[in-house]
């Protein structure tokens, strides 16, 4: 089966193998892929929640990739493996250390090595860098990120923000993308050459202040 890159299921499978076996901070011995129509399927198991993070990142750089069904597991070695008031313990302190982030606002739970962040924040930026402390701290088996990204710009500024983001964007081709906004909620429509311009796009809308939720309606050219 030939997918949108142009590529076969088994040359897709390949190449999202060998940048998994180029990604430094991902073990591709313990994981495994599987390719149709463009979806990539990744399964098996790594030492860490962040170490999962990467090997997803890496098979969305490549070409031809148009979704990813993620089943990798998060096993913890034993030696690495640390009681959940301990985590937590740590979650709070980094959190207040991170100076993007208002640690004050924000509140931790920890279940079995899953964390769960909770509160609200004015950026969504804040509420990724919140994920991105936690998701390194050792003995996390996965993060569910609550925190609320409280709107405080207007629609129509948020729109011409995001419109203008996209501009500039030296991924993509912005031309015949339409950003759509309602509350803290950002609608993006229209056709892009790749999965990977697909996200930037996303990541444009979601550095826009007050934004919430985006709902990532652009296609990929077949």
């Amino acid at each position: 089966m030939v997918n949108a890159g142009g590529l076969g299921d088994s040359e897709l499978r390949s190449l999202v193998l060998e940048e998994l076996e180029w990604e430094p901070s991902v073990d591709a011995a313990h994981i495994g892929v599987v390719a149709q129509d463009g979806v990539v399927t990744l399964s098996g198991f790594v030492e860490s929640f962040a170490e999962k993070m990467a090997a997803e990142r890496a098979a969305r750089r490549v070409k031809g990739v148009r979704a990813i069904a993620e089943e990798i597991e998060v096993r913890v070695p034993s030696h690495r493996k640390g009681a959940d008031d301990e985590i937590a313990h740590r979650a709070v302190s980094l959190l207040n250390w991170d100076i993007e982030v208002p640690g004050e606002r924000l509140g931790v739970k920890v279940e079995h090595g899953v964390v769960t962040l909770t509160g609200d924040v004015d950026w969504q930026f804040q509420k990724h860098a919140a994920e991105r402390d936690i998701r390194r701290l050792s003995g996390v088996t996965g993060v569910i990120n609550a925190i609320v990204v409280r709107p405080s710009v207007a629609p129509g500024v948020v729109r011409e923000r995001i419109e203008a983001a996209l501009r500039r964007h030296a991924e993509l081709e912005a031309t015949g993308l339409e950003v759509a906004v309602s509350g803290g909620m950002v609608t993006l429509r229209g056709t892009v050459n790749t999965a990977w311009e697909r996200s930037a796009a996303e990541d444009a809308a979601w550095a826009a202040p007050g934004v919430s939720q985006v709902v990532n309606q652009i296609s990929v050219r077949r």
